[in-house]
């Protein structure tokens, strides 16, 4: 599910891995966002936990994590990256060529926008056990009063 936009690849040391969860809290009528971005090397170059939108379903979570998560990418500076969720449903959209008229077309078409505004970006799938930080991030943002962002930095 690899989607390129440009037939060269980055540097290895140029590009930044995005991953990104959503946790839903349905007793509460609660979503949040997890974000982690990270260099080559595996050290943190930004992260985030937010809190998000009442949503109907588990995909719209995860299209709307998405969806924040790239503008937080493009807000903080980042251009070429490899974008992962554990949603296959999810990604296969985002990097679908074809145009998406399904209920969620809209948010889907939102991110790929964002993401030809970008440098380079590869898309694609990560099992869940591949995505542990974003879910946590995002599973913090439960409790949180205020979104949290780290620049530079990364939580505890």
């Amino acid at each position: 599910m690899q989607n390129s936009k440009t037939v060269w690849e980055p540097p290895l040391e140029s590009a930044f891995k995005l991953n990104f969860d959503a946790a839903i809290f349905s007793e509460l009528n609660k979503t949040s966002v997890g974000v982690i971005i990270h260099n080559y090397k595996g050290e943190v170059m930004a992260a985030m936990s937010a809190r998000g939108p009442t949503i109907h379903s588990s995909e719209e979570g995860k299209l709307l994590a998405c969806r924040k998560a790239v503008e937080f990418a493009i807000d903080a500076g980042f251009s070429k990256l490899v974008l992962e969720g554990d949603n296959v449903n999810v990604m296969q959209a985002i990097s679908s060529q074809e145009a998406n008229i399904s209920l969620l077309g809209n948010v889907v078409e939102d991110i790929k926008l964002l993401i030809r505004g970008l440098q380079w970006v590869s898309i694609s799938h990560t099992r869940c056990s591949g995505n542990k930080v974003a879910h946590v991030l995002a599973q913090h943002a439960k409790t949180s009063i205020e979104d949290l962002y780290w620049i530079e930095d990364s939580p505890a």
